[in-house]
């Protein structure tokens, strides 16, 4: 770029070594750098006032902060765990009554019965329910119960305990959302059914459960005589879990809904 000569133009002068450079300038001539901490120590000044004029509030509030985390750790300690581990020990043997009932070659009412109400000198699931609400074993046992309601024909009972658990385990919230369809199922709401055979199947991918609510949801879906819907059902099955139990005969559900 060219350069212009100016009348009086004078080529700046060469800064000295060591030469020390001016303090930056305001304006009205004041240092910026004092304005700063003029300000800071402004500031400062109103901070320390404002806490000598609420010192008494902010003791307070750290005396209700720390107080409030105290109470929380030493009822945990002192109601919540001794409660988690008397309701995991009587869990266990109504757990062992509700297994026993599973496996038992015959109609096993009465183990079912004694799972729910207890025995042994043990809380049953419904005991549980009532005199640990809030436990992770009462949750649990929500479950338990209203599979043991499935499972004696108690239907209604069945929906109330299984719609209150509440689970972050896939397994057990899919198999919870199918039972609750079971139910809704024989109470004759087939509508409810499909609801929840179809939340049952998409709240988890698994080659044995997903196949399992899928082919329900579809055979709930005719009964409704929703054919498109019921062939979306089937054809998922078939695309995903031919090789499933479900798989097996898919083809010919797949012909009754087109």
């Amino acid at each position: 770029m060219a350069t212009y000569n100016k009348r009086g133009y004078k080529a700046p002068k060469p800064a000295e070594i060591n030469e020390v450079e001016p303090v930056e300038e305001t304006f009205d001539g004041k240092s910026t750098t004092a304005e700063v901490f003029n300000t800071l120590d402004a500031g400062a000044s109103k901070t320390e006032e404002w806490v000598a004029k609420n010192q008494k509030g902010i003791i307070v509030g750290v005396v209700v902060i720390a107080l409030a985390a105290v109470a929380y750790f030493g009822y945990n300690k002192m109601v919540v765990d001794p409660k988690e581990n008397t309701a995991a020990e009587d869990m266990f043997q109504a757990q062992q009554y509700f297994e026993q009932a599973v496996n038992a070659p015959t109609a096993s009412d009465s183990l079912y019965n004694l799972a729910l109400n207890g025995g042994e000198g043990k809380l049953g699931f419904l005991g549980i329910i009532e005199n640990n609400s809030g436990t992770d074993a009462a949750n649990l046992a929500h479950y338990y119960a209203g599979t043991a309601y499935l499972n004696t024909g108690k239907y209604k009972e069945a929906v109330d305990q299984l719609e209150q658990f509440d689970s972050k385990d896939e397994v057990l919230n899919a198999m919870a959302k199918g039972a609750t369809g079971d139910a809704f199922a024989q109470l004759k709401d087939n509508k409810s059914a499909l609801e929840f055979y179809d939340k049952a199947a998409k709240g988890i991918t698994n080659d044995l459960i997903t196949p399992r609510y899928l082919f329900k949801a579809g055979q709930t879906a005719l009964a409704l005589n929703q054919k498109e819907d019921a062939l979306k059902y089937f054809k998922e099955i078939k695309e995903k879990y031919s090789t499933s139990q479900e798989g097996a005969t898919i083809d010919a559900y797949i012909a009754m809904a087109e």
